[in-house]
């Protein structure tokens, strides 16, 4: 396989196989094995080995390629996190971790048991019209158990990420480590730098309303929440992949991937509200602040979405499209959160 971006790598089945034994010792026989696309960082592979085990084997991008600030290890965060809710939630289904390791010419990999299912966007693409709500709904029954977990500090857990001891701070960090970045891949933002810094530093009280750190999956797009139908005949959720961008902050922080280019405060009944009303133990607030709160987590989001397209190998001519909408949506975020545009809705 061909890498998409930079950070993926082309490997063989002898490649594979390789790290299946290193991961399960050298009797270790594949079956077959192919590539899983998708994603656009790690390189994921699929495989069924000869005892009927079916597996995902991850590898982490080559070792010393330049990387963006809260990428860096991404490979043993994803164990960790799969680790932490399989102990704490364990009616959350994430795929188990089979192992960790790294290997002097491989670099970083990680191996978990397949979940079956597809992912709501093989469905959509598809062409099937299908009901998506239950799995939807359960998907907010899962993050509300997610977010039941509290962590030691707000944001990244390893110390070398943006974090904090205050939301506010971890989330201006994760802002100033994206800036940094944009800095250094010489991306071109709407706005300028200080500017943001400025935006997000005048709607920064909202942040200081959130006082627990939860458990973030911060990655629940629909390319990595696996359905499949139910005994009922309707489609549920059968598993959250890619876990690697955990953290530890605002649960409405993780309200906003699964909405992508949408409002989720604009529809109130989406059957994933629903489903995360009727299971947590807090209320879903979606008042003034919570608003104000969201369009800096989607102004967050589309930052990063434009400033990871160069690492990725994606520019504005070979992505313009991608680079137009995010433009778009950066600046109707920005401009709703500035009370100086004159088109703001907050005062």
């Amino acid at each position: 396989m061909t890498g998409a971006s930079p950070t993926q790598r082309a490997l063989t089945t002898d490649d594979v196989t390789y790290l299946l034994r290193a991961s399960f010792g050298s009797r270790t026989g594949v079956r077959d094995a192919g590539p899983l696309t998708g994603g656009g960082y790690a390189t994921v592979w699929w495989a069924l080995l000869e005892d009927g085990r079916r597996v995902v084997l991850k590898l982490a991008p080559p070792p010393g390629l330049r990387l963006l600030r809260y990428e860096r290890g991404l490979c043993s965060a994803e164990a960790r996190y799969f680790r932490l809710v399989g102990e704490r939630a364990p009616a959350v289904p994430v795929p188990p971790v089979l192992h960790h390791g790294t290997d002097p010419a491989y670099g970083e990999w990680l191996v978990t048991g397949l979940l079956p299912g597809r992912s709501l966007r093989e469905l959509a693409e598809s062409g099937v019209a299908v009901d998506d709500g239950p799995a939807r709904y359960d998907l907010g029954v899962a993050l509300a158990a997610l977010h039941r977990i509290t962590g030691d500090r707000f944001g990244y857990d390893d110390g070398d990420r943006a974090s904090g001891s205050t939301w506010r701070e971890a989330f201006t960090a994760m802002l100033d480590a994206l800036l940094a970045d944009a800095a250094d891949w010489g991306v071109a933002l709407p706005v300028a730098p200080d500017r943001l810094r400025t935006l997000v530093g005048r709607h920064a009280d909202v942040l200081d309303e959130v006082r627990r750190p939860a458990l973030l999956h911060f990655d629940c797009w629909d390319g990595n929440v696996l359905t499949a139908p139910g005994p009922d005949g309707r489609l549920r959720l059968c598993g959250l992949v890619d876990g690697e961008r955990f953290l530890h902050g605002d649960p409405l922080l993780d309200l906003v991937p699964p909405l992508l280019y949408r409002r989720v405060e604009d529809d109130p009944e989406h059957p994933l509200l629903r489903g995360y009303r009727a299971a947590t133990a807090e209320p879903l607030v979606l008042d003034a602040a919570a608003r104000r709160r969201l369009g800096l987590y989607r102004l967050h989001l589309y930052l990063l979405m434009t400033v990871e397209m160069p690492s990725r190998g994606m520019t504005v001519h070979s992505h313009p499209q991608r680079h137009a909408r995010l433009a778009t949506l950066l600046g109707a975020e920005i401009a709703a959160l500035n009370p100086l545009s004159g088109r703001g809705r907050h005062p």
